[in-house]
């Protein structure tokens, strides 16, 4: 039978009789009380088990019942304000036994990082890898909402490619029959550039694969990238487009997922305080700026003899900015920051440069407090010409680019984008340790299964 009551819903049905289907999250007893906390994926519910309110052989099931078995249990719902979750509580009248599970590997004791990861299947049942995919969820929906209503095309680009987007030193390949090489695509912004000179403003959402030999907490080898790509855009344009993706997804996580945050943050409500200091207009600066800020932040943690870790290289002009630079700037600030105009020579071949600032490219990223870059984005170069000349200069071969070659070809026009990966966004949202806990089966360099 379909499930036609559900845990979210039940404030709405005080004083009614409903059946609720889920399995067994806890339990405790208090005398000739029993109290199961059932979960149906939607929340949890507190159900109470009165002996002088059932049967014997009733109260003697609801005593049995092991963790995560399956149940359907039927009773009146009460008002139960701060004494259960979502203010609610079920006062049993049936339970029946659907499945009945033994031995579940996820207790409530603690169990270690990598033990959950094994066991990643289950633990996504769990309080807060349950909350991180529901945040995860509002995340995703309010990307396609912000993009929709602004007119933009989803716009699919393949997962097999013939080439790369920045090089093929971090590509999966495989054979592709008699076609020679594929790969495991890196980023659809190429192809979005494709769609954006056909359709105006297109937005690519999908999978992506980067063959990084990377350990670090903000890596994945297999993650969601949102890319837009827009017609007769500059650079402004790009950091404006940003800004508003950005505030706006995340007000609607504190629309929407309040609860949830307080799940992730044990209730003490700094996560929500957090993200609503996502507030427009970001600080912006040149790279310039930027670097001066960075040279006097490590000239003061040096001089002050506090201890580095072992990995810190020092920020140099013309560095790109690593993760440690980018934690460095934020923790000036409360908001994002935009920082603009990298050296071209840190950049990707695409990425036009300034005409009056030559030895700087037209690129922009998006810093997040306490993490770092959640957006990269550029001006794409419109230019044949000067595209030949930046793929020679990369050591790339130009035929297996000649397909997009063609858009400056036929009808090339001034445009840019941004790319954003999804679970940077969910892991600084929900404050997690972790980028792998922001996706529901995360894929590392050590990681396959399950």
């Amino acid at each position: 039978m379909m499930q036609k009551d559900y845990i979210e819903d039940l404030s709405k049905h005080v004083g009614q009789e409903v059946t609720l289907r889920g399995w067994l999250y806890n339990k405790r007893s208090s005398g000739k009380i029993q109290f199961l906390i059932l979960r149906d994926g939607t929340g949890l519910c507190q159900c109470v088990v009165m002996k002088n309110a059932v049967d014997a052989e009733m109260y003697a099931l609801a005593s049995s019942l092991a963790q995560e078995s399956t149940v359907a249990i039927t009773g009146k719902v009460q008002e139960a304000k701060g004494k259960a979750p979502g203010d609610v509580e079920l006062f049993v009248s049936k339970i029946e036994a659907i499945s009945t599970a033994t031995d579940y590997p996820i207790t409530p004791k603690e169990h270690g990082v990598e033990y959950l990861m094994e066991h990643r299947h289950l633990w996504l049942r769990s309080s807060r890898p349950w909350a991180t995919m529901r945040v995860r969820d509002t995340i995703i929906h309010a990307i396609r909402d912000f993009f929709h209503n602004r007119g933009f095309l989803c716009f699919d680009a393949p997962i097999l490619t013939p080439n790369a987007a920045e090089g093929t030193s971090t590509l999966f390949e495989t054979e592709y029959f008699d076609e020679g090489m594929a790969y495991l695509s890196q980023s659809g912004q190429l192809y979005g550039e494709a769609g954006a000179m056909a359709f105006g403003k297109v937005y690519v959402f999908g999978p992506t694969f980067r063959a990084e030999r990377s350990k670090t907490k903000r890596h994945l080898n297999e993650f969601w990238m949102v890319e837009p790509e827009v017609a007769f855009l500059d650079l402004e344009g790009d950091m404006e487009l940003a800004e508003d993706f950005v505030h706006e997804v995340i007000g609607r996580v504190l629309k929407e997922r309040e609860a949830e945050l307080a799940i992730l943050d044990d209730g003490t409500g700094t996560l929500k305080a957090r993200c609503e200091k996502v507030l427009k207009p970001f600080m912006r600066m040149h790279y310039d700026e930027a670097a001066k800020i960075l040279d006097k932040y490590w000239d003061e943690k040096l001089a002050s003899g506090e201890e580095l870790p072992p990995t810190f290289k020092r920020f140099e002009y013309g560095d790109d900015f690593g993760a440690y630079d980018e934690v460095a700037l934020t923790s000036l600030y409360d908001q994002p920051v935009i920082v603009h105009h990298y050296p071209a020579s840190v950049k990707a071949f695409y990425m036009k440069r300034d005409p009056n600032e030559p030895d700087k490219a037209l690129a922009m990223d998006v810093l997040f407090p306490e993490f770092g870059e959640i957006i990269g984005g550029s001006v794409r170069e419109d230019s044949l010409d000067v595209l030949l000349k930046r793929l020679e200069e990369h050591n790339l071969p130009q035929s297996i680019f000649e397909w997009y070659l063609d858009l400056r070809r036929y009808g090339s026009v001034p445009h840019a984008g941004f790319g954003l990966g999804l679970e940077r966004l969910v892991m600084w949202v929900c404050g997690l340790e972790h980028i792998r806990e922001a996706i529901p089966f995360p894929r590392t360099l050590t990681r396959i299964w399950p």
